[in-house]
């Protein structure tokens, strides 16, 4: 690991003495992020490819701020969000912003040099000292855990950056395989984890309904990760909650926005992360994560039925091989 990890970078500058938007902040209802005891938004904002839609450095900050204003104060970005893009944006914000913001970057590194590197660049990008979650991203089938397991794969630098406290909690996701996710949780001593989990992809399980499943997929990540993350009092972090907006293009599932949050919010989860590629789904997202109440088990179910009939069998195949950059 470098000097300059081991010592710290933090990047100070201009912003630092920045003030918030005019007007008091809203809040949003939180809950407890597992083992983690931490107590962020139940929200998050996603700043993959739905930030970066944004195209400006100018309007992707607005999106930051209009949802921080609103009371998410959890941030979710990536090493390879936008090449980097992602990050540097965040990090304009957080000289004036880290103390309050719960803030979660991933790396695609599969060794333990590139996973200090990445992070390296990372804390440069995001102008702190330390992230409060990191995650290895993206772990696909059990060839690529196997990388990520070996002596020099990048779960043992995650595990040093822990111990260091540059990155407060280590975790893992995946939206491409829940067998292997399943596997990679039993076997590893991760803080948190993030998966798939809306109600098109939990639906019609084992062929019911005739429904065939991708092979890729095989099951669900409700039914297979889930309840290893529950047991192991994990925190859990819901994406895909409208399927990359796929559940939201046209059809029946196109007026279901609240019932989509509302489901990924009564499974066992802390946190739902969410793109909001305009700025007008920021309040109306949150709006619905405040009124929030959770939705009956049976009602649940049917749902879940109603939204995999449909929209399944392209889920499995567009996340098969999906790469959020």
């Amino acid at each position: 690991m470098s000097d300059s990890i081991s010592r710290r970078i933090f990047i100070g500058g201009a912003l630092a003495a920045a003030t918030q938007t005019a007007g008091a902040a809203k809040t949003l209802p939180t809950r407890v992020l597992g083992r983690t005891k931490q107590t962020p938004s139940i929200l998050a904002l996603g700043c993959g490819s739905r930030l970066t839609s944004y195209e400006t450095e100018e309007r992707g900050m607005e999106a930051i701020q209009m949802a921080l204003n609103e009371g998410i104060n959890y941030i979710d970005t990536a090493h390879n969000y936008g090449n980097g893009k992602s990050e540097t944006w965040i990090g304009r914000m957080m000289p004036q912003h880290r103390k309050h913001v719960f803030l979660a970057t991933k790396t695609p590194a599969r060794t333990a040099d590139d996973g200090f590197r990445q992070f390296e660049e990372a804390l440069k990008r995001l102008q702190t000292d330390h992230v409060d979650l990191l995650h290895i991203h993206n772990l696909a089938g059990d060839d690529d855990l196997a990388k990520i397991e070996a002596k020099d794969g990048v779960l043992q630098a995650l595990y040093k950056l822990r111990d260091q406290k540059a990155a407060r909690f280590i975790g893992v996701t995946s939206h491409t395989n829940p067998l292997t996710l399943k596997k990679a949780l039993e076997r590893h001593d991760f803080d948190c984890t993030q998966m798939a989990l809306n109600a098109a992809l939990q639906g019609m399980q084992n062929g019911r309904g005739k429904m065939i499943l991708n092979p890729a997929m095989g099951s669900s990540f409700e039914k297979e990760a889930l309840p290893v993350a529950v047991k192991k009092n994990m925190g859990i972090i819901a994406m895909k909650v409208f399927g990359q907006e796929e559940l939201l293009q046209s059809g029946a599932a196109a007026g279901y926005i609240e019932k989509l949050i509302q489901y990924s919010l009564s499974l066992p989860v802390s946190v739902a992360t969410l793109g909001m590629p305009q700025l007008s789904y920021i309040p109306q997202n949150t709006e619905i994560a405040r009124n929030f109440k959770p939705m009956p088990k049976d009602e649940m179910r049917k749902f879940s039925d109603q939204m995999a009939a449909t929209y399944k069998a392209a889920l499995d195949r567009k996340f098969a091989d999906h790469i959020d950059a």
